[in-house]
């Protein structure tokens, strides 16, 4: 089913579909920024905004484009941070791209990857698979040109192509997945800290999948409960085709906290677990999030 936005833009009465998280080749995604505009684009999407992990990197070819078929893009990103002891994402949207701290973190964040991929590389070649971050990095400059550090989905390919494995499955299965040897934990920052980055860049923030990390329910309700009261604005209710229980259970989270409530495909690959575009529908009764995008910015922390 498509999330069909209605009259985002008051300059426009037809229905719209919104977009609000995806990932291109200047983080772990297949298409390079312009083709996955062009993309969504084909698919309707006419709000989107592009969320790669830790970086900016791919947003100027995305606007670019955008630009030129009269979309509507909006400033992205997912930060990487911990909470409980957990790796948590965080969505900021709309917030001013020279803010410095949220430069200086972006910084600290691309410099952390490259030493986890030297990481994952040392690892690999103990277990008698060398050569892992030059071939990780030839996959991922296959996509596109990118200065980022390879990430685990270009060590799985380079694992495949070595025939160490049969496929990415196999690859996360056996060496890259969650606690496996190729699950370096990163000295993310913490969940305060990321919020207060991006609070001071003026975006709005969205908790980020809260369903895909695996907690209990008490625990996940203190994430929620910890990130409202750092500041938080909505949590991402809808990420793609989720089960629609998941999706009733956050809206349950949204209301009591009072939060709002963000939609996205979380979009990697054609073809893959999610399309641009395609997510279940967000409850009738949540505020959306992106209807705060052509109005005031949030204020910004000035402590």
């Amino acid at each position: 089913m498509w999330g069909i936005i209605t009259n985002i833009n008051l300059n426009e009465s037809a229905a719209m579909i919104v977009d609000l998280h995806c990932h291109s080749t200047a983080s772990d995604g297949a298409l390079a920024p312009a083709v996955l505009v062009a993309r969504a684009h084909e698919r309707g999407v006419r709000l989107l905004a592009l969320t790669d992990h830790d970086t900016l990197e791919g947003l100027d070819e995305a606007r670019r484009t955008a630009t030129a078929l009269d979309m509507q893009l909006i400033n992205g990103i997912e930060l990487s941070c911990t909470w409980g002891g957990a790796t948590i994402h965080v969505l900021g949207y709309a917030f001013e791209r020279e803010a410095p701290a949220l430069c200086a973190a972006i910084d600290a964040l691309h410099h952390g990857r490259w030493q986890r991929a030297q990481e994952i590389d040392r690892r690999l070649a103990a277990k008698g698979m060398p050569g892992a971050l030059e071939g990780a990095r030839a996959v991922q400059q296959e996509l596109g040109d990118s200065g980022n550090a390879p990430a685990r989905p270009h060590f799985a390919e380079f694992l495949v192509r070595a025939g160490h494995v049969r496929d990415r499955a196999e690859a996360f299965r056996k060496w890259l997945g969650s606690g496996k040897l190729g699950d370096v934990k990163q000295h993310w920052p913490m969940l305060e800290e990321t919020i207060a980055t991006l609070r001071s860049a003026s975006a709005w923030i969205s908790l980020a999948h809260p369903w895909q990390y695996d907690f209990t329910r008490s625990k996940r309700r203190r994430l929620v409960a910890d990130f409202a009261a750092a500041g938080g604005h909505a949590l991402e209710v809808v990420n793609g085709m989720q089960p629609a229980e998941q999706v009733g259970g956050l809206a349950i989270l949204a209301r009591e906290f009072g939060l709002m409530a963000s939609v996205g495909s979380d979009f990697h690959a054609p073809g893959d677990w999610s399309e641009l575009g395609m997510y279940r529908p967000l409850p009738d009764d949540l505020t959306a999030l992106w209807e705060r995008f052509e109005h005031a910015q949030p204020s910004a922390v000035t402590s």
